[in-house]
């Protein structure tokens, strides 16, 4: 596996794609980089890192605006024992944000077809993409930070529709998590939009002109407890299921009520709990960007999942728009027969995380305790490795 000796240690550093990690030996790197890594990544990191050096050359004002202070100024954070630290996102924040800016506002990518001019391997094909809107994949490591992305992407969005005239993107955001777990977490980052006060995305009023902070007007919509009130600047989070077509959402050990899970589905009647159809409610509005955390867990074109987005592009193109946006986030974009999601426009893998310190490092137990392990004579995984899972605990 090939880690460059002049791999920067700091997850800060703006890191060349010359030196990025790819799964081969290092004598591979000059023949085989573009074969072995997600098809777009390699051309699009180098193209980036031009535009980047360039100073955004190309861009609209209001990304230039958002860029410079995400990741050119400094920002200071209290803490609660009212001490000051400086935050800074990860390099591979700021590259997933630079590459879906760059892919939107310079290259001006509409769908696949556009997304296929950086292939370098040669094998991308149109039949590879399953959707006809524009959709862009970042892979992360599993702890390095996606839900950041996930603000920022959302925030640039919203600015982009309110200050460029010209702009198709949206100021309503249908946010899906795969399950209740990971539900619960973005709902601790989004609740009353903490993450975009807490963390640096909103530009100071008055910065270039514009009242950042004043403008930004959001509601947060959970799950069933949807109150539209405004046609534009609503989060909608929400679990998978709940975004089905309403003869479609089927039952799901996630409900509240999870009667009609291991009981099939009841009558329905005037006494029964009605739902909030958030499926259709998304459909109904004018504009939206979809945002996917997790969406290894729910990404298969056969399934509702994919159906209840194309069901919403397509309502949205009867009206002569279309789904704005879909930005996925993800450790691991692949299908299940292994194939890696062709869409993946950023790639920062475990190995360079674990470089850097953004992950935790796994432990190596010494030699003479690994010799000690023997394998028991059992059925049951616990007994059989019960050294092992002994010495891991210990570790």
């Amino acid at each position: 596996m090939a880690l460059h000796p002049d791999f920067p240690e700091s997850p800060y550093d703006i890191i060349n794609p010359a030196i990025r990690w790819f799964p081969a030996d290092e004598s591979l790197r000059e023949t085989s980089m573009d074969k072995l890594m997600p098809p777009l990544v390699p051309e699009l990191r180098k193209k980036v890192k031009g535009w980047r050096d360039s100073g955004y050359v190309g861009a609209t004002e209001t990304s230039r605006s958002l860029l410079n202070w995400w990741f050119k100024t400094p920002h200071l954070i209290p803490l609660a024992d009212r001490t000051m630290v400086e935050f800074q996102y990860y390099f591979a924040q700021r590259e997933a944000l630079e590459t879906i800016i760059y892919l939107y506002d310079v290259v001006g990518v509409k769908d696949k077809y556009d997304l296929m001019r950086f292939d370098g391997s040669g094998a991308v094909s149109a039949s590879l993409f399953d959707e006809t809107w524009r959709r862009f994949v970042v892979k992360m490591a599993t702890g390095t930070g996606k839900t950041k992305v996930l603000s920022l992407v959302l925030a640039w969005s919203f600015y982009h529709k309110l200050y460029e005239p010209e702009s198709t993107l949206a100021r309503n955001f249908l946010v899906i998590a795969p399950n209740i777990i990971v539900l619960d977490r973005i709902y601790k980052d989004f609740q009353g939009l903490r993450i975009f006060f807490e963390d640096p995305v909103l530009p100071e009023n008055g910065r270039d002109g514009r009242n950042w902070r004043e403008d930004f007007q959001l509601t947060l919509h959970l799950q069933d407890d949807v109150r539209i009130t405004q046609h534009t600047g609503n989060i909608f989070l929400t679990n998978i299921h709940r975004v089905y077509a309403s003869d479609d959402i089927p039952a799901s050990p996630d409900d509240e009520d999870m009667r009609d899970y291991f009981l099939g589905k009841r009558p329905s009647g005037a006494t029964t709990d009605s739902k909030v159809d958030l499926g259709m409610i998304v459909r109904d509005i004018e504009e939206l960007v979809v945002l996917n955390d997790e969406v290894h867990h729910i990404h298969d074109p056969r399934m509702a999942w994919f159906n209840s987005i194309e069901d919403i592009h397509n309502r949205l193109k009867q009206k002569g728009a279309a789904l704005s946006l879909q930005v996925d986030v993800t450790a691991t974009p692949k299908h299940n027969n292994g194939a890696i999601f062709v869409q993946t426009v950023a790639d920062y893998p475990l190995v360079e995380a674990i470089l850097q310190n953004v992950v935790k490092h796994p432990e190596i137990p010494d030699a003479p305790s690994r010799a000690k392990l023997t394998e028991r004579q059992s059925a049951k995984f616990t007994e059989k490795y019960a050294d092992y899972i002994h010495l891991g605990v210990i570790e």
